[in-house]
């Protein structure tokens, strides 16, 4: 009898024992987790001042550009003025740019001229290949959901970052303040179509603020460019015999 009563409370300690095994598993397993949740929650809920900083100004940008787009859709509130305003952008576009250098070129007669149109050809192709890289790799939205034109898919001008529109009048309107004599109310209004342009761009929806801001920049950027690049008279004499 005191044998079947030890192998008795010996079994119900080994049952109790190996019952509390697992729940001191959990245990510890609960108490790892929670030391180490609370830094990866530091993580997610404090992440550094530049990530903050970025974060409010695209949503700043994001919600300024989305209040300036008054001609998105025929619905909005400048609506009806939508069509006035796309040709506006027409006008900084690169094909009708690209083809009426081509024409001028055709038509010019004098060297100095001949080296201009040249120089401002290889700045519109020049400006074409780097939007249209630039906006592959950042593959950005506009903010409402506006379908490029039949003239923006020739271009590649699909993504929003950077605008093309805007860069190319930027670069062209700096193109012809330097290499053009304009008096002071033509490059005035110079400067103010490359601002029209722009502005266009996010009225209509397809650009953000930033965008079109970052186009101005890159404009200026490939005026410089070309400027280092610029082709001499005889080698555009020799491009023009070729051709």
């Amino acid at each position: 009898m005191k044998g079947n009563q030890e192998t008795r409370s010996s079994s119900r300690k080994q049952g109790s024992q190996s019952g509390l095994a697992p729940i001191q598993n959990e245990g510890t397993k609960e108490r790892r987790q929670s030391q180490q949740l609370p830094e990866e929650d530091c993580m997610q809920l404090n992440p550094s001042f530049k990530g903050i900083a970025f974060n409010s100004l695209l949503a700043i940008d994001i919600c300024m550009s989305k209040r300036l787009g008054v001609c998105a859709s025929s619905a909005s509130s400048w609506g009806s003025a939508r069509s006035m305003i796309t040709l506006i952008g027409i006008t900084g576009h690169g094909v009708p740019w690209i083809g009426g250098t081509l024409i001028c070129l055709v038509k010019s007669s004098t060297l100095a001229g001949q080296e201009v149109l040249m120089n401002l050809l290889l700045a519109l192709l020049l400006d074409v290949m780097i939007v249209a890289g630039l906006q592959k790799l950042a593959k950005r939205r506009g903010p409402y959901d506006v379908h490029p034109g039949l003239l923006d898919y020739l271009t590649m001008d699909i993504y929003a970052f950077p605008a093309g529109h805007a860069s190319r009048a930027a670069m062209v309107s700096k193109f012809f303040l330097n290499h053009l004599v304009l008096a002071i109310p033509l490059r005035i209004l110079l400067v103010l179509w490359a601002f029209c342009v722009g502005l266009s761009r996010i009225m209509i929806g397809r650009h953000h603020i930033t965008d079109v801001l970052s186009g101005f920049v890159f404009g200026y950027l490939q005026f410089r460019l070309v400027e280092l690049l610029w082709m001499s008279s005889n080698t555009c004499q020799m491009i023009i015999s070729i051709w």
